[in-house]
């Protein structure tokens, strides 16, 4: 697999016709369906680039009105996935990064962005579950490559408008790593 693709869409119902229009499109593997606050639905999908790119050309037909937000990424960034799944295990805690976006392609793709511009290793990708639609990014790394991700990361997002806020600690206190690992 060597790219994915995401949609956004608005309302739940939308979002399952959109799917499966996605999967019946294209030779194409589902990564993750479902729905996110607030009643929202989000595909993401994976396979050779111009599968992805034809299934979310479908979708946005499919969607007409109720699609908030897709993207299609050929390399994607070093562990994004399993950020996004919440897998990641960090190794070693350094300054803490942090990106903010209104949607979960927007956050999707700040990640991509922060990875590929500097050494810094993702801690998480969450994405609208209990947070009214909002999404955020964790990284961690030295505090210059970490500045230099969430700036990457933030740029790319304010780009498409989904940027709320950017902030990064350069030495955060060991009990606020607790909660947030």
């Amino acid at each position: 697999m060597n790219a994915i693709g995401l949609v956004e869409c608005k309302n739940v119902s939308k979002g399952i016709v959109v799917t499966d229009e996605m999967l019946k499109s294209a030779g194409i593997t589902l990564l993750s369906s479902g729905a996110i606050c607030p009643g929202k639905y989000v595909t993401i999908v994976g396979g050779e680039l111009s599968a992805i790119r034809a299934s979310v050309d479908r979708a946005k037909i499919v969607a007409e009105d109720g699609l908030i937000d897709t993207f299609v990424i050929g390399n994607l960034g070093k562990n994004v996935l399993e950020a996004v799944s919440g897998s990641i295990e960090v190794k070693k805690k350094r300054s803490l990064g942090i990106i903010e976006t209104f949607t979960a392609a927007s956050a999707i793709e700040a990640a991509d962005a922060a990875v590929k511009s500097g050494y810094v290793e993702l801690i998480e990708v969450r994405l609208a579950r209990g947070m009214g639609g909002k999404c955020f990014v964790t990284l961690t790394g030295d505090v210059s490559d970490v500045r230099a991700a969430v700036d990457a990361g933030a740029l790319l997002a304010s780009e498409k408008g989904m940027l709320i806020n950017t902030e990064v600690i350069a030495n955060p206190h060991e009990e606020l790593w607790d909660s947030i690992l």
